[in-house]
């Protein structure tokens, strides 16, 4: 009986993922436990595995391919069984599972019925009526002649196609193709059944393929009178600006913190701290980390160790406040696409050296993509260190469900008065952000004057 392999939830916060790539091709036979393909999630790439032994009876999606939960991705079962009705549960030919990376494609293959507002752009056309916005430059083009004329949705031009003739394209591509003067007939599209969909047009901006001679109507014949003047031709796209997609990590932390951005009321608390206890204790412990072979150590590790107060989250759905009894601080990790936050788990019961060697090999790891989901989910307290870019001050997002977020600033070099006199000082601004509906400006104020205490007199951390 054939199986079918859908998209899994491979992390907390995941609702669609990317496949990445292909490690497995149609006719394999795999074993239950085998990873067939690496899955792009909104926190990294993870490997997809099955849990039945068979053959790849067929890939129901392409690489670059997104795919919300629950849809197919490939088919499995004995050597020569039709897939047949495993795909018809999923669409007919699986097409609903070959959704590239927007929206409005997706519709556009959820199924082979055409909407009546799909038809009705091209029964249009062949009248010589355009509803997309694509018209003839001066808007003043007789009948007969917007029929000649080659067009981004003109359904005359060889080109991907249905039963019906027409060509074959989703809404978002045809958008795209007519804001960027783009004939489709000349497109070769990646989509299923040759459809033509957002990634062809992307690739063409881009460069990375070139569009096929749209035939005798690109070239205007005569006397020149209806050519475009050379100053009307628009400059190509890439000169303009460089396109990308968006990740699905970028596409989670974008939803994710305007959520929290809008939904917990952010106040801000700033201290700032005499910073050179804290550099030269911070001195003295890298010189017996050295002899010893140990890690060395960074601010960001010595804040990390102390985070008594502020362990809190706002549950709504539960209806309750939740105090936590463990210390595991989220640390933020930049990355190429946006921003991790691997969890240092009971940080309050761990010394400054493991510390720091967990923070550097976690923020490795998230750097690689490799992080698993038992090492980034689960905070419940967040730091973020700007200082290493010179960042004196700043505000932080709360990472949801955590209510306090701690921005590090740069330790700087400036005159300070001490006992009457100026002198060379060292400085550092922390910035607590916290969601009012856990911390009060008291509870925040007193956690800062804590943190205070502990890095002006850092010894204290070693009780």
């Amino acid at each position: 009986m054939a199986i079918a392999v859908e998209m899994p939830k491979l992390s907390d916060t995941m609702e669609e993922g990317v496949v990445s790539t292909w490690l497995a091709e149609e006719g394999d036979a795999v074993e239950a436990g085998d990873v067939i393909a690496q899955v792009e999630t909104d926190k990294a790439t993870m490997d997809l595995e099955v849990f039945d032994d068979g053959v790849l009876l067929k890939k129901v999606v392409e690489e670059g391919a997104t795919v919300p939960l629950g849809e197919l991705l490939v088919v499995l079962g004995e050597e020569g069984e039709d897939p047949a009705d495993v795909l018809a549960k999923y669409g007919g030919d699986g097409a609903a599972a070959e959704a590239p990376t927007d929206e409005a494609d997706e519709e556009e293959l959820s199924g082979a019925e055409e909407t009546p507002e799909d038809e009705a752009p091209h029964e249009d056309e062949d009248a010589g009526t355009k509803h997309d916005g694509a018209s003839h430059e001066n808007g003043s083009a007789p009948a007969d002649e917007s029929e000649d004329e080659a067009t981004p949705q003109q359904p005359q031009q060889p080109a991907p196609s249905g039963e019906n003739g027409r060509l074959r394209a989703s809404p978002l591509a045809r958008n795209m193709a007519s804001e960027n003067d783009i004939d489709l007939a000349g497109v070769e599209g990646s989509g299923p059944q040759g459809r033509i969909i957002k990634r062809d047009i992307e690739a063409l901006l881009s460069g990375e393929k070139e569009a096929a001679p749209a035939g005798p109507e690109a070239t205007p014949a005569g006397d020149g009178a209806h050519e475009r003047p050379a100053e009307a031709v628009p400059q190509p796209e890439e000169d303009l600006y460089e396109a990308e997609p968006i990740s699905q990590m970028r596409e989670t932390i974008a939803r994710r913190l305007a959520a929290s951005k809008f939904t917990a009321p952010h106040f801000y608390l700033t201290v700032d701290v005499d910073a050179a206890p804290l550099m030269d204790a911070r001195e003295q412990l890298n010189a017996l980390a050295e002899e010893r072979e140990q890690q060395r150590l960074s601010v960001n590790d010595l804040i990390t160790k102390d985070h008594p107060q502020v362990n809190a989250s706002y549950l709504e759905d539960e209806g309750e406040v939740r105090r936590y009894k463990q210390v595991h601080v989220g640390v933020a990790v930049a990355v190429e696409e946006g921003l991790l936050t691997p969890v240092v788990r009971h940080a309050d019961g761990k010394g400054l050296a493991a510390i720091a060697e967990e923070t550097r090999t976690l923020a490795g790891k998230a750097r690689d993509q490799g992080l698993q989901p038992e090492e980034y989910e689960g905070a419940t307290f967040t730091t973020s260190n700007l200082g290493m870019f010179g960042i004196e001050e700043f505000t932080a997002i709360i990472n949801p469900p955590n209510a306090c977020i701690l921005a590090i600033g740069a330790v700087r070099e400036e005159p300070v008065v001490e006992n009457g006199e100026v002198v060379p000082g060292q400085r550092m601004k922390l910035t607590l952000s916290c969601d009012h509906r856990v911390v009060d400006g008291a509870t925040g104020a007193k956690f800062l004057q804590t943190l205070q205490g502990l890095l002006e007199e850092p010894t204290g951390m070693l009780l």
